[in-house]
Parts: structure tokens; C-alpha cells; sequence
């Protein structure tokens, strides 16, 4: 009896676990998977400041973001500038950035306020949206002021810049300023000055330079990306440069225009009809001899 009856304890044993992990398994509940949230884009903020004659800063933020490893610009953004002081903030406005991601917001200086050291903080705040994540960007400067001045001695055509802090209301001494003539599509550096101890540089213009239909250029000063000072700007316009006339006119035949000489015409069409002539007398003779190929005659068995 004994025998008989540990084989089947045994079997008992086995067969029990298995049924009570089978019901165990059935009576979960299939969790449904996370869905993943979609990330966002993180923009991101470059922001520039430029002082202008009269009071006026130009503050400047352009938007842009890495998607797919490539740098976007975003357009069609809202922009809002604001000025910090201490811990608050006020608007000043705000601005849509164009198809190249800029935004581009004038605001009189005079109605800013400064900190103890002369510095105005301004900030550029993007608030975000569905798709993208909120960016901002901040800048101190010192007011300060860029004048321009065209003057004729002995028929030599100089420049005169003056740069001062109006913090201090003091001249900027040892600052490099560069010299620019404005071109179609961008600034042409001309020279550049380092002020002196007023405050002032004399930089000598190139005679001849091509105007517009009167002659007259834009002569632009600048100085850029200063530690102190960000970004300041003047211009002046002065009749010193070559009349260019801005009216479309027929330009005579010429092999560096678009309307070549006759006698390269006619030559150009002779070389082409003797090459081509050539193309049509080889396929007329693969023709003929297509035609006079023997026809081999055909023997009837008999």
C-alpha cells in the first residue's frame, strides 16, 4: 500500500502549483502601454542691442532651434521686450519675428531708466506654445552715444566720430570704431579709427566710391560687440561718390554680356550646320545601303 499511495501524493503535489499559478496569471489585468508625450522644441534666444542718434536703442532677438541636427530660424513668433530693474520688470512691447527669426523692437533711451553703474538690463522673452518650449534672453549695456560728422579739407574727404558715455557724460577714450559705406546688400568697411583722449577719431574716405543716381553714399559708424557698450550706430549722407545711374538701359553687344556680337552669332550657327549636316549625310547612307543589301533566293525542294 505504501507503494501505491506516495507515487500519487506526489502527482498531487506537482500537478497543485501549476493550477494555482494558471489562476493567479488569469486573474491580472493587461495594463495599456504609456503613451509617450510628444517633446517639445527648445528654442533658442540670441539677443543684441543697438544704440541709435536721438535717444533710440534697437533691440533685437532672433529665434531659432536644432531639429533633426539642423539649425532652424522660426518665424512668426511673438517677441516681448522688457526692461528689468532690480527685481522687477516692465514692458516695453513687443515684436513678430520676421522669415529670418528676428524680431526687431525701437524704444526711446530717454524714457529708460539706469542702474547705479549706468547699465539698462533689458530682456527678450518668448512665452512658447504647444510645440515649443518658452526661451529668454537678457543684456546690460551702458547709454552711450556715436556721432558722425562729414567735413572737406583740402580736397580730402575725412570722417570725425565722437564717442561718449552718456553715464558719465565723459568721452570714451582707446575705443576702435570702423568706418562703413553702405552697399546694396550689405556694409563695406572702408577704416577704421581709434578715439582719443576726447573722445575722437578722423578717418579718411576713399574718393570715387560708386553712389546712386546723384553720388550720393551712406557713410556708416560703427561699433560692435563691446563689452561695455553692446552695439552703437551712426550714419551720415554725404555727395562724395560717383553717380551710378539706377535706370535699365540696352547694353551694346559685347562677349561679356547677353547679347553677343553678330559675327560670333553667324559663326556659331555655320560650325553648328556643318556638324549637323554631317549626322544627316551618315543616316541617308545607312539608309541606301539598308536598301541595296542582296536578298539570297530561295530553292524550292523539289
Amino acid at each position: 500500500m505504501q507503494r501505491i499511495v506516495m507515487p500519487s501524493v506526489l502527482s498531487a503535489m506537482l500537478i497543485l502549483p501549476g493550477n494555482a499559478t494558471a489562476q493567479t496569471d488569469s486573474a491580472k489585468k493587461e495594463e495599456p502601454a504609456a503613451k509617450e508625450e510628444p517633446s517639445l522644441i527648445s528654442p533658442s534666444a540670441e539677443f543684441t542691442s543697438i544704440q541709435k542718434p536721438g535717444d533710440t536703442v534697437e533691440l533685437k532677438a532672433i529665434l531659432k532651434a536644432k531639429i533633426k541636427g539642423t539649425f532652424l530660424k522660426l518665424p512668426l513668433l511673438k517677441v516681448t521686450f522688457l526692461q528689468v530693474i532690480d527685481t522687477a520688470t516692465v514692458t516695453l512691447g513687443y515684436a513678430i519675428t520676421d522669415r529670418n527669426g528676428a524680431a526687431v523692437f525701437n524704444y526711446k533711451t530717454a524714457a529708460v531708466s539706469a542702474d547705479k553703474e549706468g547699465k539698462i538690463h533689458f530682456k527678450a522673452v518668448f512665452a512658447g506654445n504647444k510645440s515649443m518650449e518658452a526661451a529668454e534672453e537678457e543684456l546690460a549695456v551702458k547709454r552711450a552715444r556715436l556721432d558722425i560728422t562729414a567735413a572737406k579739407e583740402d580736397s580730402v574727404l575725412n570722417v570725425k566720430i565722437k564717442l561718449l558715455d552718456l553715464g558719465k557724460d565723459t568721452p570714451i577714450k582707446g575705443t576702435v570704431v570702423g568706418i562703413f559705406v553702405h552697399r546694396s546688400f550689405s556694409l563695406l568697411k572702408i577704416g577704421e579709427g581709434t578715439t582719443d583722449d576726447d573722445g575722437e577719431a578722423t578717418v579718411e574716405v576713399p574718393a570715387n566710391l560708386p553712389g546712386d543716381a546723384n553720388g550720393n553714399i551712406t557713410l556708416v559708424a560703427k561699433l560692435d560687440e563691446n563689452e561695455t557698450f553692446g552695439n552703437l550706430e551712426a550714419s551720415v549722407i554725404q555727395k562724395w561718390g560717383t553717380p551710378v545711374s539706377d535706370k535699365i538701359e540696352n547694353q551694346p553687344r559685347a562677349l561679356w554680356s547677353s547679347h553677343p556680337p553678330l559675327w560670333m552669332l553667324i559663326t556659331f550657327f555655320i560650325l553648328m550646320g556643318i556638324v549637323w549636316s554631317h549626322y544627316v549625310v551618315i543616316v541617308v547612307q545607312l539608309f541606301r545601303l539598308r536598301k541595296e543589301e542582296p536578298h539570297t533566293a530561295t530553292i524550292a525542294n523539289t
